[in-house]
């Protein structure tokens, strides 16, 4: 008899009609306070931040699959480490590309300019600019970078990525090691980070990088909001050593309403939506995983809790 699902994740209805209909013979568990059926299941699929509270607890599956890529939840000290556990790869790097795409075609279509010019009834028959020949730098060269890369390839850009280490990936032009960061950014119209939270990551986007980036960029961060030290990106908005910034994320979320972010020049704040959870994608990773934990096989986005990235 095959073991139930604990389901949590806030999209359970979805998923649950979803696997349903591929997967028939799954039993689902969604109550998380009944303790008995948490027990009896082997495999969680769903969100970290829920599954740490029931590691917390003393519960404990044998596989547990994430809804999300990130899994810092699940690395507290306190927490074991004795299971299986997958991030979700391979899902967000056409979400996290068509946000990139909007926004950097909103600043080159200068799409806010003609707003305000048809609410000001003002004709106005400035060209806008296009993006070909522009040089992004896009910091984490994983398989979000990656996926990235390859949406921005066909207009026409030079995509340069930045790894712990120099190396040949697909769609980039070249990939540059992180310690050359600063320098691969000073010619760059477009710095893009979809960085995952680690130590060597933590506040590397401070008042030395933006000292360093060509004042005509725009800088944009939908990886984690501890890269970026708040007040160095706003003392660079401010002076003009950026043209602008996008952020989705933040050191603390929701974004408290009285942050000066919400205030700063040239800056443009979304609510953490880049990289959304798509029900399908995220089902089709789990059947696949599925499939290989019961097959005793390597899970694809199996995490090694030695080196998390």
């Amino acid at each position: 008899m095959r073991s139930p699902v604990l389901l949590i994740d806030s999209q359970a209805d979805e998923i649950k009609r979803l696997l349903r209909a591929s997967v028939p013979d799954l039993e689902f568990v969604e109550n998380v306070g009944d303790d008995e059926a948490v027990r009896r299941c082997e495999i969680w699929f769903g969100a970290p931040d829920k599954a740490a509270a029931l590691l917390a607890k003393g519960f404990k599956p044998r596989w547990l699959q994430s809804t999300w890529a990130g899994i810092r939840p699940l690395l507290s000290d306190h927490l074991t480490t004795d299971y299986r556990l997958s991030r979700a790869v391979g899902i967000f790097g056409q979400p996290i590309a068509e946000y990139i795409l909007a926004r950097i075609l909103e600043q080159k279509q200068q799409l806010r300019r003609c707003a305000t010019d048809q609410a000001e009834r003002r004709w106005n028959p400035q060209p806008p600019a296009i993006l070909a020949g522009s040089k992004v730098v896009i910091v984490g060269a994983g398989d979000i970078g990656q996926a990235v890369a390859g949406f921005l390839r066909p207009f026409g850009v030079r995509v340069t990525g930045v790894a712990t280490q120099a190396k040949t990936l697909p769609n980039f032009d070249n990939v540059i090691a992180l310690n050359d960061l600063r320098i691969a950014v000073a010619d760059a119209d477009y710095v893009i980070s979809v960085l995952p939270e680690t130590p060597a990551t933590t506040d590397i986007f401070n008042t030395a990088f933006f000292a360093a980036v060509n004042p005509g960029a725009i800088f944009i961060n939908v990886g984690r909001g501890s890269a970026v030290v708040d007040q160095a990106l706003i003392a660079a908005l401010e002076r003009g050593r950026l043209a602008g910034a996008v952020l989705d994320v933040f050191r603390e979320e929701p974004l408290p309403p009285k942050h000066p972010f919400w205030t700063t020049p040239g800056l443009l704040i979304t609510g953490h939506i880049a990289g959304p959870t798509i029900p399908s994608l995220i089902c089709g990773l789990f059947q696949e995983n599925l499939r290989r934990f019961n097959a005793g096989e390597r899970l694809n986005g199996e995490v090694d809790f030695r080196r998390p990235y």
